[in-house]
């Protein structure tokens, strides 16, 4: 015989238990958006898609994500630094996602991967980067002189060692025969890819170039590690004047914070990968708190997209509340602080998009301009605390 079941009306139905249980922070719980979206037509904006269907899950991480970008982020108070690791420019990044940004104003400090900076090289001197496979014979590449990042193919001479060719006699003018930090160099080098893209009649194809013409400047954790770092030692071999001084970098990134913090203002990162970009721009604080002595709580605003588990140590996975017990994260700030666990690829386009369309552009920092004037005023902070 089948069963029916009867739906309870009221709670007066319930028994006595259940009923008077007493629930002081229920609402609190349940005062969240209800999950019963629309059918999707295909005709939605992204905005409104992701608002009405990035509900749960890394989904709604991302929404929430370009949310606290948007409405926090990019207040006119707030100093922006974005970090890049993994193979972002090969895969047309740079152009797509990370010159927009730069051109918006909607980063004003830069940590990427040598590897990053060497390859939107490619794209600023004009030299192609094809849509390939994974699935093919890498001993037959070697033979056919093409290079493989995943399924991104490039010629092994006609890109490669053409890029290397040009970044070498660069390196050898006059304005790189000194000692200088790497901002100092992305900065000539990025003067030097915006005339190569005006020559080629190319636009906002190389975020070296964009970086140069708004004012961002651009740092990587590890000069050496990258076909940049391998030229500049190649020219040394030669005589070529040029060093580099990391410890340069590691003050002048400090002051972009700390200046953000003393006009008033905030600081925030978006982090894109993990790595060595990510632990170099989130080491500005306990250089300010640990070594300098000068007293600071941490970033204000914190974005990560990121594959990377946090159960194994490595730096990539790292939580921002495990951030907090170094100093690099504000704790009465957590609630602005977001991980989404996706590929970069996927999330950087629409994190993009979502920006570009719900935030005007904001006026540009141009903090490489200001670098003397922002290092004057963290010696003078460092030597008050340190007398």
């Amino acid at each position: 015989m089948k069963r029916t079941h009867r739906v309870r009306k009221d709670l007066s139905e319930l028994p006595d238990w259940m009923r008077d249980k007493k629930c002081p922070h229920k609402g609190k719980y349940l005062s969240g958006k209800r999950i019963l979206p629309r059918g999707i037509t295909g005709r939605e904006k992204l905005t409104a898609l992701m608002s009405e269907t990035f509900l749960a899950y890394n989904s709604a991480r991302l929404r929430e994500g370009v949310e606290l970008f948007t409405q926090k982020m990019l207040e006119p108070d707030v100093t922006v630094g974005m970090s890049f690791a993994g193979a972002l420019t090969p895969a047309g990044l740079g152009c797509s996602c990370i010159v927009p940004l730069i051109k918006a104003g909607f980063v004003d400090w830069i940590v990427a991967t040598g590897a990053n900076l060497y390859h939107d090289l490619h794209f600023a001197f004009n030299y192609p980067l094809h849509v390939g496979s994974h699935l093919v014979d890498d001993a037959d590449l070697r033979k056919n002189d093409v290079v493989r990042i995943y399924d991104v193919l490039l010629g092994y001479t006609d890109c490669l060692m053409a890029t290397d060719e040009i970044l070498r006699g660069i390196l050898v003018q006059p304005e790189f025969q000194k000692e200088m930090g790497t901002g100092e160099l992305h900065y000539h080098l990025g003067r030097y890819a915006a005339e190569w893209e005006r020559k080629s009649g190319l636009k906002d194809v190389s975020m070296l170039a964009a970086a140069y013409r708004c004012g961002v400047p651009v740092y990587t954790s590890s000069p050496g590690d990258s076909t940049i770092g391998m030229n500049v030692a190649g020219v040394e071999l030669k005589g070529n004047k040029l060093r580099i001084n990391p410890s340069i970098d590691v003050n002048e990134t400090t002051s972009f914070v700390l200046g953000a913090k003393r006009s008033e203002g905030k600081s925030a990162v978006v982090l894109w990968g993990g790595g060595s970009p990510k632990n170099f721009m989130l080491q500005t604080e306990p250089q300010i708190q640990e070594v300098l002595r000068i007293k600071e709580v941490g970033q204000d605003y914190f974005f990560q997209v990121t594959d990377a588990r946090p159960d194994t140590g490595g730096l990539s996975g790292a939580t921002p509340h495990e951030a907090v017990s170094w100093g690099k994260v504000d704790p009465n700030r957590l609630p602005d602080a977001v991980v989404c666990y996706s590929d970069t690829t996927l999330a950087m386009p629409i994190f993009t998009h979502y920006a570009l369309a719900n935030h005007p552009k904001r006026k540009l920092k141009r903090l490489y301009d200001r670098r003397a004037e922002l290092m004057e005023a963290l010696v003078r902070e460092y030597f008050a605390h340190n007398k």
